[in-house]
């Protein structure tokens, strides 16, 4: 393997119903289709070097998924990108592909050695919809589920049924009330901040908490969107784009400090969907 290259992808419109095994599948066929040289693992049954990192739950949109493909030759991360998307299915989206870069080491054990995505990929930024819910009420919920210390749900999880604390995993929770106002039909439109912990806390786990401080219980499913996932920022709340790391290479001077990857970009937490309605307030 001579490069190993990170993708951003978004799951979209229909394809949200596509369990993950499934979108693996179709990965291996589009990056077969698009002819890039991905490397196999040794043995008796080779498999190609694509990996995944903090994939969402079945039935739930995404703008922030994240795979790595390892390579066999050097290629283009933009052609890469381009011919990616062009051979998925719509609602698979390529928006993104960078080359993992070698982490900062001290000693010569880690050299040349890119960090571990996942270890990134701290927190997720979720949008609920709520159809059918009143704002004023969904705001209350929030509020109350906020000042809350401790709020603990039950699920069941492959270990059986397990209690744990749905409130100290999330970092922010609000109304997001300018898309609440302009949605297509009356609806609630929540905005969290969830920390990556272990159990996963997941948006029906803090659906669960709202219920269980405030009664909320939205006539039907909730629409659930992941706008983002990276980095944490404890001091301010925000997310950073898990791929920032890879695009920070030594600026020249002169003419030549416009670099061929462009200027680093953050993760844009605006959904480009049906299925994600809300704009940053």
């Amino acid at each position: 393997m001579v490069q190993r290259l990170r993708v951003r992808y978004a799951k979209r419109g229909r394809m949200r119903f596509t369990s993950h095994r499934d979108i693996s599948r179709a990965v291996e066929r589009a990056v077969r289709r698009a002819g890039i040289p991905v490397a196999f693992s040794a043995g008796f049954t080779p498999h190609p070097k694509i990996s995944y990192a903090g994939a969402a739950a079945t039935g739930v949109a995404s703008e922030a998924e994240y795979l790595e493909l390892g390579l066999t030759e050097t290629r283009d991360p933009a052609r890469v990108r381009s011919d990616l998307d062009a051979a998925l299915p719509v609602g698979l989206d390529v928006l993104d592909v960078v080359e993992a870069r070698p982490q900062a080491h001290t000693g010569e054990a880690q050299a040349a050695k890119p960090a571990a995505l996942a270890d990134r990929l701290e927190a997720s930024l979720w949008q609920v919809r709520l159809d059918g819910v009143d704002a004023e009420a969904a705001a209350k919920a929030v509020d109350a589920f906020v000042a809350a210390d401790r709020i603990e749900v039950e699920r069941l999880t492959k270990k059986g049924r397990r209690l744990f604390d749905v409130r100290a995993a999330v970092s922010a929770c609000e109304l997001d009330r300018r898309a609440s106002a302009a949605a297509d039909a009356p609806c609630a439109i929540l905005r969290m901040v969830v920390r990556h912990t272990t159990p996963a806390v997941r948006p029906d786990d803090i659906l669960a908490g709202l219920h269980q401080v405030a009664d909320l219980a939205p006539p039907s499913p909730p629409l659930v969107t992941r706008l983002a996932q990276g980095p944490l920022d404890a001091r301010t709340g925000e997310l950073a784009d898990p791929l920032d790391p890879d695009r920070e290479t030594v600026a020249p001077s002169g003419d030549e400090a416009v670099t061929a990857h462009g200027p680093a970009r953050s993760q844009s937490a605006e959904p480009a969907s049906a299925d994600a309605v809300s704009a940053r307030s």
